[in-house]
């Protein structure tokens, strides 16, 4: 019975202890925000120099996509697991494992030879970017309540802030210099000092050991289904017809890998990914609206920078400047936002107002051509970053705030997985409806161009053999009356593929409209765990006192003697 009620006693102080101090949260997430700094720079050092690599490398439309893409891909496929690994193995090791992975397959892309190499890279960085992406979002919820973190996303907007608006000019300052081998290893030296930072910084309290078990089925079914119909969004109507033997294989694939997926997370001890989760009305909207935002920011990202170099003539370095306005507003959103939400209290307004710019910056740029006024055309990017910056964390956050506290890994990660995998399925659709509009427009502008490379003289048959040979073109390097054509196409093509965004945006702030308005906690992740292990072992303790209080009665009533009935006295 002591031993019991102190047992009980101390479980139901623990959520009582004193939260960290400002101080310690700050020593707790410098290593976390120097590995995300990290993560970042490292891939949008490389954003501004992507169409110089491909070109390069002698690459495509299809090459240029493909190379964002695998990244995408394998941070979706893998976003899930790190997840899931999160809520069974120690979170430190895992996030150190995720930076070693990452910054490894980043330096060893600076060596690529051709576009297939880098592809093949970029799609072993994405692993890592995947870790990264779901255990930084565990390891905050750790340390930081629902209703806090508002005030520490300062510190991840202004690492955000740094990385991409600091990532493209200094890649482009390097691609125009030094070459564009040298973006892939910028990051080694800040990843070596994150490890350093995280071994001494980052103090995760142990949990309990358990016998574990990894989802392997359902990693191989979630792999192929989602590469399927990747491949197949990215090759049908070029590589071979809509209808054809090779999409019924491809999207046949794809759903008989969904089915046998979803079949496999039924029966499985461990899921990857919980179906359970589906029955929280708040994960199920937050993971639809996840999808739109992912679409816009990775799009928006990988194709603005190739509108800035293609449509607009313009340098890496250039075109690092000129995306200026829409990290602006992705930070001034995420920070702002941020604050606002730890004052108040309340989060939808700001969200479903994101969810509106979000919608809006999509429609806008997908009007712009060429020779748009740059003050429109930043306009509309800033609205579209403030759009991302409203949604992407706090999309996390309210999950995080209704979440079996138990499951917090797989349902933070399960948001990112399909943030990363609308991001992948946009790019790949972006990407394909560029590649068709502007081979539509070469063929119906063929004899202009034709004329123009007859009147060029001496450099005719140069520029002849470059343009049959496929590559991605450098515009900025054209003849000017060239470069104006080709401007112009790619201008279209690009605007063209931004319609592709807009329909999801609104089905996103659909999604955010319909969230339910719960009030946000100020428990940490591990008070919460706490509060739950002290009721259950209050509830286990209250029910066994009643057991022994009413096994006590009945041993009185036992022990009693007997009161004659009025039958027994009208006997006597």
């Amino acid at each position: 019975m002591s031993a019991t009620s102190l047992t009980t006693s101390e479980t139901a102080e623990l959520p009582d202890k004193p939260a960290m101090t400002h101080r310690q949260v700050l020593e707790a997430l410098s290593g976390l925000l120097l590995g995300m700094f990290v993560s970042m720079l490292a891939s949008t050092v490389v954003s501004t120099s992507l169409p110089v690599i491909i070109h390069d490398l002698d690459g495509t439309q299809a090459s240029f996509t493909w190379v964002v893409t695998a990244t995408l891909l394998t941070t979706a496929i893998s976003t899930p697991i790190w997840g899931k690994l999160a809520d069974l193995f120690n979170r430190k090791l895992l996030i150190q494992i995720a930076i070693v992975i990452f910054v490894l397959a980043t330096a060893a892309a600076g060596f690529s030879q051709s576009p297939e190499m880098l592809i093949a890279f970029r799609a072993v960085q994405g692993i890592g970017a995947g870790g990264l992406a779901a255990l930084s979002q565990v390891l905050m919820a750790d340390i930081i309540s629902p209703r806090e973190r508002g005030r520490y996303m300062g510190l991840f907007g202004a690492v955000m802030a740094v990385a991409t608006i600091g990532g493209p000019l200094l890649g482009g300052v390097i691609t125009d210099t030094l070459g564009w081998r040298w973006n892939f290893y910028v990051a080694l030296p800040f990843a070596v000092l994150a490890l350093i930072i995280l071994q001494r910084t980052l103090h995760v309290i142990p949990r309990a050991r358990r016998k574990v078990s990894i989802d392997y089925v359902g990693i191989v079914l979630l792999s192929t289904a989602v590469a399927l119909l990747l491949i197949w969004v990215t090759l049908v109507g070029d590589s071979f017809e809509w209808w054809s033997l090779q999409t019924v294989l491809m999207v046949g694939g794809a759903i008989l890998g969904t089915v046998l997926f979803v079949v496999t997370e039924l029966r499985a001890k461990e899921p990857l990914i919980p179906l359970s989760l589906f029955r929280n009305r708040t994960f199920t909207l937050a993971v639809i609206a996840s999808i739109a935002t992912g679409i816009a920011m990775f799009g928006a990202s990988v194709f603005l920078s190739q509108f800035m170099q293609l449509a607009r003539g313009a340098t890496p370095t250039e075109a690092g400047l000129m995306t200026i306005p829409m990290i602006a507003g992705l930070l001034i959103a995420s920070v702002g936002v941020g604050a606002l939400i730890t004052r108040l209290g309340t989060w939808k307004p700001f969200l479903i107002l994101g969810a509106v710019f979000l919608t809006a910056g999509s429609f806008l740029l997908s009007t712009i051509h060429y020779d748009t006024n740059f003050a429109l055309v930043s306009l509309y990017m800033f609205l579209l970053g403030a759009g991302v910056g409203m949604t992407m964390q706090n999309l996390v956050l309210v999950v995080q705030n209704t979440s079996d506290p138990n499951e917090i890994g797989v349902a933070s990660s399960g948001v990112t997985f399909f943030r990363s995998l609308g991001g992948t399925i946009g790019v790949s659709l972006m990407g394909a409806a560029l590649a068709s509009r502007v081979s539509e427009l070469v063929t119906a502008g063929k004899d202009d161009i034709t004329a123009t490379v007859m009147s060029l003289g001496a450099d005719a048959q140069k520029w002849a053999d470059t343009l049959s040979s496929g590559t991605l073109p450098q515009v900025s390097a054209m003849p000017a009356a060239l470069r104006v054509i080709f401007e112009d196409i790619y201008a279209q093509g690009i605007s063209h593929s931004f319609l592709i965004a807009v329909p999801f945006a609104v089905i996103s702030l659909i999604a955010i409209v319909f969230l339910p308005n719960t009030p946000l906690t100020r428990m940490t992740t591990t008070e919460r765990i706490r509060a739950s292990e002290a009721d259950l072992a209050t509830v286990s303790v209250s029910e066994g006192m009643d057991a022994v209080a009413a096994t006590a009665d009945d041993a009185k009533a036992d022990a009693a003697p007997a009161t004659p009935t009025r039958a027994s006295r009208r006997a006597r």
